[in-house]
């Protein structure tokens, strides 16, 4: 018996406590995935899914790529794990030095996590790190968004601007302020970056003038605020940052785990926008999902800085994780970027970037679409709420499954991101199925 055959019952699911998972009713009407190849995934009851949202957001070169698990299967049988402290293996210098070709210069060292919501707490600590070593230790304010995610670490918690992912959890970081989102019902189904709102990145100004720069160690931004439902920033905005960080002294974080890796056309965000940061954080496409991973990348003043002001022979970073830079992923994370090279996915991103976006356009006037947005291969379908805000969106999430389409809902907001080998036929397939959930919860 294969898995599209196997039937599911509550029972059989309870072991198991979900992450950001309505536990209770997944387990009395469950939607497995027992089969995923290209850009379809297989439900338990044997029908075909189309994906998406690249599983959630890192699978941009389709499931069952055979390169990446043969790579992985030779590097376990070779070398299936070392420590990486104090030791290494020659994939984790390789990657570390692929991924640095992509980054924007000077960003050349790259510290291997496993996960997004390492890289923030670990992009935390080297903002502590740097700011110690140069003697600036009464740099102890952070800098945050509404409406952003940072992951679920007490660090990325301490940054979060979305209410539920931090409610449950008030013993945070202090010192944490938050500037306004660039949202606006002003410049709704605009297509590209909003042309207001800059002004809004002068919330870092006012910080500085009310706590002092000085005190300030590190902005965080999502350059596209992605699991909130694709914020863009208006035209100026990320520029304006830069330049009250540079003014003040202040290191500049992105967050780059949704968008690193050719989301937006573009090696990351940053290249997309023009903008550099010091510090980049980036996870999900790193592998294309198949091995967890992350990483953290800094410019070199900050690699410098740091281990230069420890005595020779000594640990200069106190920080690490065991499965940092773990042989099978960092053999997941080769194969991937020779795959990205090989059939030139950013490209096909960006030559396909503008039909993406009129597909989605095209649902623009239905009577439960409130906003659309998009860049790159990474939309946002907002629909208005039934008076409770995330209610419609959680039902539109279940039954656009069983109607042949998984998509990440955020509240009312799906996260439409297609993989990069997704043909033109398959934005259609997608976009005709997110229509048809929608009709059906008008009938």
């Amino acid at each position: 018996m294969d898995g599209s055959q196997i039937q599911y019952t509550a029972n059989s699911l309870e072991s198991q406590w979900m992450p950001f998972t309505g536990n209770r009713d997944f387990k009395a009407d469950p939607r497995l995935v027992v089969k995923s190849e290209g850009v379809y995934l297989t439900d338990h009851k044997g029908g075909q899914v189309i994906d998406g949202s690249s599983g959630l957001f890192c699978n941009p070169l389709g499931h069952g790529r055979r390169e990446i698990a043969d790579a992985v299967h030779a590097q376990m049988i070779a070398n299936d794990y070392c420590s990486p402290f104090g030791m290494g293996h020659p994939g984790a210098f390789a990657l570390a030095e692929r991924v640095a070709q992509r980054l924007p210069e000077p960003i050349n060292h790259v510290f291997f996590v496993n996960s997004g919501s390492e890289a923030i707490d670990t992009a935390l600590k080297m903002a502590m790190a740097y700011h110690r070593a140069r003697g600036d230790s009464q740099r102890v304010r952070y800098v945050s968004r509404e409406r952003a995610y940072h992951g679920v670490n007490i660090g990325g918690i301490s940054l979060s601007g979305m209410v539920k992912n931090r409610e449950t959890f008030p013993h945070v970081m202090p010192n944490v302020v938050m500037m306004r989102h660039t949202w606006s019902e002003d410049e709704l189904f605009n297509k590209g970056q909003p042309t207001k709102g800059a002004e809004l990145a002068d919330d870092l100004q006012r910080f500085c003038d009310t706590y002092g720069g000085t005190t300030i160690s590190a902005v965080f931004i999502e350059p596209v605020a992605g699991s909130t439902g694709t914020l863009l920033p208006p035209v100026g905005y990320l520029e304006r940052v830069r330049e009250i960080c540079d003014a003040n002294g202040i290191l500049l974080v992105f967050d780059e785990v949704i968008t690193g890796f050719g989301r937006l056309g573009t090696p990351f965000a940053a290249q997309k926008f023009g903008v550099t940061p010091d510090i980049m954080t980036m996870a999900k496409a790193l592998t294309n999902g198949a091995i967890p991973m992350g990483a953290v990348a800094v410019k070199d003043d900050i690699y410098e800085t740091v281990t230069n002001a420890s005595p020779e022979n000594a640990i200069e970073f106190f920080h690490g994780y065991t499965y940092s830079g773990h042989p099978a992923a960092c053999a997941a994370g080769l194969a991937t970027q020779q795959i990205i090279d090989d059939e030139g996915l950013f490209e096909r991103v960006a030559e396909n970037e503008q039909y993406f976006i009129d597909a989605i356009w095209s649902l623009k006037g239905h009577e439960l679409v409130k906003d659309l947005r998009a860049m790159g291969y990474m939309a946002g379908v907002e629909v208005h709420h039934d008076g409770a805000p995330g209610r419609r969106g959680t039902q539109l999430q279940k039954d656009l499954f069983w109607n042949g389409c998984h998509v990440k809902f955020t509240g009312d907001t799906a996260i439409v991101a297609p993989q990069f080998i997704a043909e033109r036929s398959h934005i259609d397939e997608m976009v005709d199925k997110i229509r048809k959930t929608l009709d059906q919860a008008l009938a």
